[in-house]
């Protein structure tokens, strides 16, 4: 069986590094831009981007795990492994399988890490923001008070500290 399937997870895995490597692209290119100067409608295209690119990655995902599963083996590291000794045994060549394998791996593990330094970046610019539009708007206070049925209404009632 692994004949059949062994060319479809060549392919497959191949255009994985490809998609990954678009991804780190578009990673890189964000945290580039995050140094720099901020641009929210670039980090939006960035972000639709990435978002496609998972996607994608997320199909690939499901059809390795068929793959594996028609061979009967687990979908994990494990039995990629094992994968790829059934096919060493069917005298199949799995260098450059092996070579591309690995290369994703690192690839998604770079990509994960970009990632989470980028969507901090984005927290501690997010944060400065809203505390320099506090700054400019004032301190919200809420204000507790009665209503003529005697019930209690509270309001946000801002005031401003600077006015340009």
């Amino acid at each position: 069986m692994i004949e059949h399937t062994f060319p479809i997870a060549e392919q497959l895995i191949s255009n994985a590094l490809q998609l990954s490597q678009r991804l780190y692209q578009q990673l890189t290119q964000e945290a580039d831009s995050l140094v720099r100067s901020p641009q929210s409608g670039f980090i939006s295209v960035v972000a639709n981007n990435k978002r496609d690119l998972v996607t994608q990655l997320d199909l690939f995902n499901k059809q390795l795990e068929q793959i594996l599963a028609a061979e009967q083996l687990p979908h994990s590291q494990d039995g990629i492994n094992t994968y790829f000794q059934m096919a060493v045994i069917a005298n199949l060549s799995t260098d450059t399988l092996k070579a591309n394998w690995e290369q994703l791996m690192r690839l998604c593990a770079d990509c994960k890490h970009l990632n989470e330094q980028n969507g901090a970046s984005i927290e501690i610019l997010a944060r400065h923001n809203k505390r320099t539009l506090h700054i400019l708007k004032g301190k919200s206070e809420v204000v507790t008070s009665y209503g003529r049925d005697g019930g209690v209404i509270s309001e946000f009632q801002n005031s401003t500290l600077i006015s340009v």
